[in-house]
């Protein structure tokens, strides 16, 4: 019997050997995951990463080559004489765009903030009534750089007798001391008036030369009498 005893626990003592030798390898894997994804840049939380390379702020460098300094100089200036102009019917126009040619001027329209009628009465009308009120009509646009031009052709329509009161508007506005102020006008016959000397009283520091008068049906191809004007002038 003790031998049949012995027996059995030899044989256990070989089972627990047998069963602790085969689970050496099967210990669990406690290693946390990586908390990066490389494909998306998003971590187990949901929080984006920036990609590789990048320090999280914008690029504000200047491309190579760049200057360091902005360029704060000032234009180089254009023409020292100008062309100012108001025209209703397009004759006064024809005439500034002769002078700016011959001369090489820069050039501005006088444009009415409300503009004038296309129907003749009623503009002749409005003319005379503006007359009657001494208006200054409203110009739209400026001369920002006036200072820069030492000679301004003024050229206008005669409009009974006088020039449109928005060339008033337009003297009130600038002042043209110590320049040369030249004027031109159109008209059916009427000529100049005494614009010149109007012109002389609103400008008392500038120097007004003698006008221009070219008539309506010329007013088409001015050109030899503007060249002889500038000539008769001294510009």
């Amino acid at each position: 019997m003790k031998k049949v005893l012995s027996i059995l626990m030899v044989l256990v003592l070989l089972c627990s050997f047998t069963a602790c030798g085969g689970n050496t390898n099967n210990t669990p894997d406690t290693q946390q995951p990586s908390t990066q994804s490389t494909a998306t840049g998003e971590d187990s939380q949901g929080n984006t990463s920036e990609p590789s390379g990048t320090d999280g702020q914008i690029d504000t460098s200047e491309p190579s080559g760049a200057d360091d300094q902005i360029d704060t100089s000032e234009p180089e200036a254009g023409s020292d004489s100008l062309v100012v102009y108001f025209s209703w019917s397009g004759n006064t126009e024809n005439v500034a765009e002769s002078i700016q040619r011959q001369t090489d001027s820069d050039i501005f329209e006088i444009i009415p903030a409300t503009p004038y009628s296309d129907d003749y009465n009623t503009v002749v009308d409005l003319a005379q009534e503006e007359q009657r009120n001494n208006a200054r009509p409203a110009i739209s646009g400026a001369i920002e750089n006036i200072e820069q031009y030492d000679v301004i052709f003024v050229g206008f329509p005669n409009w009974w007798g006088d020039m449109p009161m928005i060339l008033y508007t337009f003297f009130d506005t600038y002042d043209l001391s110590g320049k040369t102020v030249a004027l031109f006008c159109t008209s059916g016959g009427s000529g100049l008036s005494n614009t010149v000397n109007e012109v002389r009283a609103l400008e008392p520091d500038a120097t007004v030369t003698e006008g221009l008068h070219i008539g309506s049906g010329a007013s088409s191809n001015p050109d030899d009498a503007v060249s002889e004007w500038l000539d008769d002038i001294g510009i």
